[in-house]
């Protein structure tokens, strides 16, 4: 009788990371969760499409707890991708949680105490090997438009997009932003800690602009601003925005 010897295939593991918001709730939890909901209100589609961390630093909150607040956070289309600032054993308690998190950095704030949405840039892995390397390039030229639900990071300089970003697209840089068509989506400079990063646009229409570590909604541009040609930077601990003439 032959016999069949079938060939095992290696797994593959590779690391990788993803833009995230951490969620940092505040007792008491219900006053925290009717802030949310009020931002929410101002800005539906704030955490749309997105992985949400729940940091539970600030609380002390048991197994059964915790559950509930993972559901009511579901129930208002935040899916929590996993939990940090907890007891590991303390998780093991209750079945069902989403896994720990480690090792996370925090890269944007709130103006405001809460809710607090931060989004958690991951460090870019530095070229390694023999021979000489060609020095990274200081900016990222796009000449297409950035469609709804792409997602451009360039952390090594500045983002120039000749066209327009869409509606729930989101642009990360290093550096500054600059955008010659419609910006609608979420724009996010000095991403690595460049406070002297700069955010222009032809027209504004966008759902977030951030600067290092602050930002604005879309209901806060359009109460300062309106549509039109702008530039948004920071002064001190102020994120401006202005029109450009």
């Amino acid at each position: 009788m032959s016999s069949v010897v079938r060939q095992r295939q290696s797994l593959m593991f590779r690391a990788r990371s993803y833009m995230a918001f951490a969620i940092s709730p505040r007792p008491p939890i219900v006053d925290w969760l009717a802030d949310l909901d009020a931002t929410l209100e101002q800005s539906k589609g704030f955490f749309a499409s997105y992985p949400v961390a729940l940091d539970l630093s600030a609380v002390q909150l048991s197994a059964s707890a915790i559950s509930h607040l993972v559901e009511s956070l579901a129930e208002r289309s935040i899916r929590v991708l996993g939990i940090e600032g907890i007891d590991p054993a303390a998780a093991a308690d209750a079945a069902g949680l989403p896994p720990i998190l480690r090792g996370g950095r925090n890269t944007l704030e709130s103006e405001t105490p809460e809710p607090i949405p931060v989004a958690a840039a991951a460090p870019v892995a530095a070229a390694s090997g023999p021979g000489p390397h060609k020095a990274s390039p200081a900016s990222l030229l796009i000449e297409d438009p950035v469609r709804s639900g792409q997602s451009i990071v360039f952390f090594e300089g500045d983002v120039t997009v000749l066209g327009s970003v869409g509606s729930g697209a989101e642009i990360v840089a290093g550096g500054s932003i600059h955008v010659y068509g419609t910006l609608r989506g979420r724009a996010m400079a000095g991403a690595s800690g460049n406070a002297r990063a700069r955010i222009f646009c032809r027209r504004v229409e966008a759902e977030l602009l951030a600067i290092d570590s602050y930002y604005k909604t879309a209901e806060d541009i359009m109460e300062i601003l309106g549509r039109g040609p702008a530039q948004a930077w920071l002064e001190g601990s102020t994120l401006k925005i202005s029109a450009l003439n």
